[in-house]
């Protein structure tokens, strides 16, 4: 529900505009941005705050909070009630999404946590794929307002499946207060960050409000940073940043995202606007890929298991890559789907079922056991700083070009996206593998450090080499 809301909206955005015809465009784009902004923002806090409180009692909360945002959003009267529903949601989707995976991972055996991980982001990834494909099926069948109403029954039933199967799991030991200033800070400075980054094409990437976001979100996290050090039961532990599988892994989940996400919208418009496909068409030209990727996960995520990421590293980034470079050799301006499009979202598919569930199972794995929420929701903002960074470049790199000219620009932002992905694929080389032992209390603040050394003490965490 959180990934298809994500993407979703941006199929369902035409018809919003027909619904509020006074409002400009500079107003309706806020009903995506917020929600991708407020998702990034909370991540973390409510990460670490499921960690705390209990993973099953935050994610069944999130499930509450978003289900009854979607009813708000469905009935919005105006585009500022629909925006404002859009907060509230993303907020939900952030309690919802590190809470998930960390309930899932308190589940399975260590040795089995990686190929998890990797299942678990397979089913993310095709929930965003398949968005636009049934928002436009939703769209088609009504109007705006079911896209949003589809997620009232399903998450009644979700809510009640969990609260009779799910058990409940908590971080070890006492529950310290938890540093609500910290994640206010951590908030702000996210907020300011991917707000700069998705307006820097708008606004002017040297203008005085793009300038003043990224000011503030360095000033912010920069006071976070200083806040953790010093505060008794920090927000995040900055000695998970010394863990080197989950620092390598984070750096290669945001420029994987960044190709990702670039090559995925270039797609889409490429079809909408050189091909002619509808927005449905479209869609459904795009769900091959998908399908592909959540198909591939779990065989790969059994090679990772047993030989580590840098098994199907290199394999993984040439079928990536090798699908861009395949768009790049063969489209033309004539449609052709079999022949051309087809080969190239299986392949893009395989690529990215090897590599991107993958990656983030080594980031989250990585992390001791009573942090696994908070990894997860640091993984998360890792996509969706890649997403925004590869979709700002790929905006400014296509534009709106002439006709004549169109096939170039978006050959150009398929080689952008390969560039990242090729980037991604070596840098996953210096993952190492992860086998269960204990894992030496890291190096923080020493209130900090003897928590996390005494949880360490009492379950087996992953040791990297």
């Amino acid at each position: 529900m959180a990934f298809v809301d994500a993407t979703v909206v941006n199929i369902a955005f035409p018809d919003i505009e027909r619904s509020f015809p006074t409002t400009g465009l500079d107003g309706l784009q806020w009903v995506l941005n917020a929600y991708n902004i407020v998702f990034a923002a909370f991540l973390v806090a409510a990460g670490r705050l499921a960690d705390l409180a209990g993973r099953k009692r935050f994610f069944l909360a999130g499930l509450g909070v978003f289900t009854t945002a979607s009813v708000g959003c469905a009935l919005a009267p105006s585009v500022e009630a629909l925006v404002a529903a859009r907060v509230v949601q993303a907020t939900g989707a952030a309690m919802l999404v590190p809470s998930s995976l960390a309930l899932v991972l308190h589940a399975v055996p260590l040795r089995r946590r990686a190929r998890a991980v990797a299942l678990w982001t397979a089913s993310a990834a095709l929930a965003a794929g398949v968005g636009p494909t049934l928002g436009g099926l939703l769209v088609s069948a009504s109007d705006w307002r079911l896209v949003f109403l589809v997620n009232v029954p399903v998450g009644l039933l979700a809510w009640l499946s969990a609260s009779v199967v799910l058990r409940e799991s908590r971080e070890h030991g006492r529950r310290g207060t938890p540093d609500l200033l910290g994640a206010l800070l951590l908030a702000g400075a996210l907020a300011g960050l991917v707000l700069g980054i998705v307006q820097g094409e708008a606004w002017g990437w040297t203008s005085p409000a793009v300038l003043s976001a990224f000011a503030g979100a360095l000033l912010l996290g920069a006071a976070f940073a200083l806040r953790t050090s010093r505060h008794r039961d920090p927000l995040v532990e900055l000695g998970l940043l010394r863990i080197r599988n989950f620092s390598i892994a984070n750096a290669m989940t945001i420029v994987g995202a960044a190709g990702f996400y670039a090559y995925t919208l270039c797609n889409v418009l490429f079809l909408t606007s050189v091909w002619g496909y509808s927005i449905v068409d479209a869609s459904l030209a795009l769900t091959p890929g998908p399908l592909v990727a959540v198909a591939i996960a779990s065989p790969t995520s059994r090679i990772v298991d047993r030989f580590g990421l840098r098994a199907v590293a290199l394999p993984g980034g040439v079928l990536w890559c090798g699908g861009l470079l395949w768009l790049i050799e063969r489209v033309e301006a004539t449609p052709d789907f079999v022949g051309v499009w087809l080969p190239a979202m299986v392949l893009l598919g395989l690529g990215a079922g090897t590599l991107f569930p993958n990656v983030s199972g080594a980031a989250v794995v990585a992390a001791p056991g009573s942090r696994f929420a908070t990894a997860t929701a640091l993984n998360a903002v890792a996509r969706q700083l890649g997403a925004a960074v590869g979709v700002a470049i790929v905006v400014a790199i296509v534009g709106t070009p002439r006709p004549e000219q169109a096939l170039r620009a978006f050959d150009h932002g398929w080689a952008f996206a390969a560039i990242c992905l090729g980037v991604g694929a070596l840098g996953c080389l210096a993952v190492g593998q992860v086998r269960g032992a204990r894992a030496p209390a890291p190096r923080v603040s020493p209130l900090a450090s003897a928590r996390i050394g005494a949880s360490a003490r009492r379950e087996s965490t992953p040791s990297l080499r």
